[in-house]
């Protein structure tokens, strides 16, 4: 069975095989078949374990051979060693689908690999589709279908989250969080070690979904990156994508003889691919949860202007702390919105936002201060704080907050320091309550998360660019692929980058020993003198690099004090030949450069350049193809640049040319992938297009 239509039987089969079932409680097999019959199951269940005639009423199968029914799907979950003949049994059968549960594959290495590629052999012979193996099975909380595939010990409630989760583990961990918070389920998926079924192809599944409007994921590794972009910039702009992934700290740089190589690594990857795509990463499933209660209980908001309204003062000013210094903005409050709150508060209050009524706030008082804030056109959220007094009941504030944010249109995030019971009672009796939260931090995480999901929404896609190239410079790489790769000499590198539209410094290649008049003449003083070689990676380092050299004497005397330098660091036989070089004007450094990643491709980098490149790490990473959009982000996202723009006093450097370079960059990557490492370090530039140059670039080929 091929597309994504095919994952219907398994989430809306007319029958299911339990094998590897018995009555003998607290076993998997035992949990599997309880959960199917209990949750409801609408469709027909077949027990199958050869020791058993009977278990739960139901007639028992000695094989998934001796049904006469048709079998939909087979959850198997049998000791490892029987896998692969009762899959071989279910392909005979012509089951349509497996849902692995039993471990013991390439998780355990060794015989485990084998075992699951001659599991893999068997999908391809029988064309059945596969969850797992080493899950713990599905769920479709479709009142239609009611099938709890797993050996969870719950009930969970139908809704519109979807999970996906890589680790069995965690999937327990999450569904109980799920019952906690009062959450109900579209779909949960387990998917284990992903022989066949992927998270990529339930994002495509859930895409259209209709029971469907918030997707999670809990991702240990990436199949597919380019697939998920493309997968998830389509899907993001109709519903969220909220995204634990873990093997953070894994990440090592991809090439250590580059800038951009040392720079880069595994996570920083999967972050700019996430950057492009609109999934929302959060560090754990305590922050997902969060966020699925604030979409699943809130419509998105309309603005990044925030209310908090209080009934005490030091909560109050942590969420305003956590609302300015994550980028949302307090909402200055309407005259008459003031005038309001000013007339029902004691005179102690503060009606300026925060809002703080005080601790002797009634829930009363609590429903018409959020009216009269609600109804402001200033505000597009409100957090509202409590803090239960002992004369107040906790479940009095909740109802009439909740009265009060009815049919508002705006996110409203409340924040109560109560006893623990009424994080799980409340959200269970007064079901439409706004979420619920501990600490205003995770209130106002929540929300800056929902707001860049608006931001996202309204962002425009961009385009790739393309330009014109100004000449035939493919037997450069291709010469050098042929010859087994390597780093291009300098002068090959300025004239594939001249052809891509960079402005290059004027330079001439000589030797160590070469007379350098004529090289002085071409490039006209003041003047750059610089050692080159494939070794010598931070020439200044070495004291390899000499500027604003002003005439014939000064050069020669630079020649001999590179070579002095040279021979001190012991790098002089890594030495290949001087370049000298045009002096460019003065101005502000950036560096761009690409790196390539055996998952991701080539990942493109922009930031703050020069020398101290590695140790001030200004920069920003996106995976390809990088659009318009793409690229300005990239530019504007550094903490630098208001640098570029201009401060105290300074002009601001030509922005769009910069733009521009990205996107240039871009497209020489994409024209030569056995490009797999550059550097274009530093680029001076400044206020005016015409004197921005490139300074130095590296670019390593792959050989063939």
């Amino acid at each position: 069975m091929k597309g994504i239509e095919a994952l219907d039987v398994i989430f809306k089969p007319r029958s299911i095989a339990v094998i590897g079932a018995t009555p003998r409680k607290g076993t998997i097999g035992y949990q599997l078949l309880h959960n199917i019959i209990q949750y409801g199951f609408n469709g027909m269940v077949f027990p199958v374990n050869p020791n058993h005639k009977y278990i739960k009423s139901i007639k028992c199968h000695a094989s998934v051979l001796s049904i006469t029914d048709d079998v939909d799907l087979a959850i198997i979950a049998v000791p490892k060693e029987y896998v692969l003949k009762v899959a071989e049994q279910c392909g005979d059968k012509g089951v349509r689908a497996l849902v692995i549960i039993s471990a013991g594959f390439r998780e355990v290495g060794g015989a485990g690999i084998e075992r699951e590629e001659a599991l893999g052999r068997l999908r391809e012979k029988y064309g059945f589709r596969i969850i797992g193996p080493n899950c713990m099975g599905v769920i479709n909380a479709n009142p239609e279908v009611r099938m709890n595939g797993t050996f969870a010990p719950l009930e969970p409630q139908s809704g519109v989250l979807a999970i996906m989760t890589q680790s069995g583990a965690l999937g327990v961990a999450i569904l109980l969080s799920v019952a906690k918070l009062n959450l109900g389920l579209s779909y949960f998926v387990s998917v284990g070690n992903k022989i066949d079924v992927s998270g990529n192809d339930l994002l495509e599944y859930w895409a259209d979904d209709d029971k469907t409007e918030l997707i999670g994921l809990y991702l240990e590794s990436f199949g597919e990156p380019r697939r998920f972009t493309q997968l998830a910039k389509r899907i993001t702009k109709k519903k969220p994508v909220v995204l634990v992934k873990s093997g953070t700290t894994a990440a090592g740089a991809i090439a250590a003889s580059s800038h951009t190589g040392h720079l880069s690594g595994l996570d920083i990857a999967v972050e700019a691919l996430l950057q492009q795509c609109g999934v929302i990463r959060v560090s754990s499933i305590d922050e997902m949860m969060d966020l699925a209660l604030a979409f699943v209980k809130n419509p998105v908001p309309r603005g990044n202007r925030v209310a908090v309204l209080t009934n005490a003062g030091g909560p109050g000013i942590m969420a305003t702390d956590a609302i300015i210094n994550q980028g949302l903005a307090i909402s200055q409050l309407s005259d008459k919105t003031q005038e309001s709150l000013a007339k029902m508060l004691p005179e102690e209050s503060s009606v300026h936002n925060p809002v703080d009524m005080i601790a002797s706030a009634t829930p009363e008082q609590y429903e018409r201060a959020m009216q009269y804030i609600l109804e402001d056109d200033n505000v597009d959220a409100v957090i509202v704080i409590f803090v239960p007094p002992i004369m107040i009941e906790p479940r009095e504030v909740v109802e009439k907050v909740t009265s009060a944010s009815r049919r508002r249109g705006k996110p409203v995030f409340t924040v109560m320091m109560a006893e623990e019971h009424h994080y799980e009672e409340l959200p269970r009796t007064i079901t439409d309550a706004p979420p619920l939260y501990r600490y205003p931090e995770s209130a106002v995480r929540a929300l800056v998360d929902m707001n860049r999901h608006r931001v996202w929404c309204e962002r425009p896609e961009g385009e790739v660019r393309r330009f014109a190239v100004a000449s035939d410079i493919r037997d450069i790489v291709d010469g050098k692929k042929a010859a087994g790769g390597g780093y291009l000499r300098p002068d090959d590198v300025s004239r594939l980058l001249a052809a891509y539209g960079f402005p290059v410094c004027r330079a001439k290649i000589v030797s160590m020993s070469d007379d350098l008049a004529d090289a002085a003449e071409y490039v006209g003083y003041p003047l750059v003198l610089k050692v080159f070689g494939n070794d010598i990676i931070h020439k200044s380092d070495f004291g390899g690099v000499v500027v604003g050299i002003k005439d014939a004497q000064e050069l020669e005397e630079a020649r001999s004090n590179v070579k002095r330098s040279l021979q001190r660091a012991e790098v002089v036989d890594q030495a290949q030949g001087l370049m000298v070089q045009e002096m460019a004007s003065a101005g502000k450094e950036v560096i761009l450069g690409m790196a390539t990643d055996p998952k991701f491709g080539p990942l493109l980098m922009f930031g703050m350049g020069g020398k101290y490149v590695e140790i001030i790490k200004d920069i920003n990473f996106r995976v390809m193809p990088v659009t318009d959009v793409d690229a300005w982000e990239m530019v504007k996202g550094i903490k630098s640049y208001p640098i570029l723009e201009g401060v105290r006093g300074d002009q601001g450097v030509d922005i769009e040319f910069i733009v521009e370079s990205i996107q240039r960059l871009a497209q020489l990557v994409i024209d030569f992938p056995s490009i797999v490492e550059l550097d274009i370090n530093p680029v001076i530039v400044t206020p005016a297009r015409e004197s921005c140059r490139v300074v130095d670039a590296r670019i390593r080929v792959a050989g063939e």
